[in-house]
């Protein structure tokens, strides 16, 4: 997985329950995503094991993780 420097420095320090395999499955299998102002993509996903949506940011490429978090505002509607 390819991730910033800005998540394995930060990100992961302070989230260290996120598991990589839950990051993979929700960027192959998103219940939404969405493109952000500054091309930055979101993908979120339900995460079983936790009980929570997951967001995860990615620089525009779509597959360099930049972010993840629980995401308790996540609605879903249309991909």
């Amino acid at each position: 997985m390819k991730t910033t420097r800005y998540f394995r420095e930060q990100v992961l320090t302070k989230r260290t329950f996120l598991k990589e395999e839950w990051i993979l499955e929700i960027l192959k299998n998103p219940l939404k995503k969405e493109i952000q102002d500054d091309n930055r993509i979101r993908f979120w996903g339900f995460v079983n094991e936790i009980e929570k949506h997951l967001r995860v940011v990615t620089l525009s490429d779509g597959e360099t993780v930049h972010n993840a978090f629980p995401d308790r505002n996540f609605e879903r509607s249309e991909k």
